[in-house]
């Protein structure tokens, strides 16, 4: 999988949430992408809200054990996206 080719400079947070978009070259790149975040995800027990448009990806995390707020949790997962997003 090739690596993100354009995303947001960082995670912002926002609304209690870390947000980050991430953008491919089609679809099949962001799929791979999201399919590598699955299983991490899965392995850290958390997972992410998250959308696919074509070839854009978009995160919010958030804790819901925390009361929708965001915590270390969240930005393990986010560290990890962005291994994954980088290569």
């Amino acid at each position: 999988m090739r690596k993100a080719s354009r995303c947001t400079v960082m995670w912002t947070d926002e609304n209690n949430q870390l947000t980050r978009t991430f953008v491919f070259r089609d679809f099949s790149e962001a799929f791979g992408f999201m399919t590598r975040v699955a299983l991490i995800a899965e392995k850290m027990n958390h997972h992410p809200e998250w959308t696919n448009t074509y070839n854009r990806v978009s995160f919010r995390l958030s804790t819901h054990d925390a009361g929708n707020t965001v915590t270390e949790k969240d930005h393990a997962l986010a560290r990890a996206i962005d291994k994954i997003a980088k290569g």
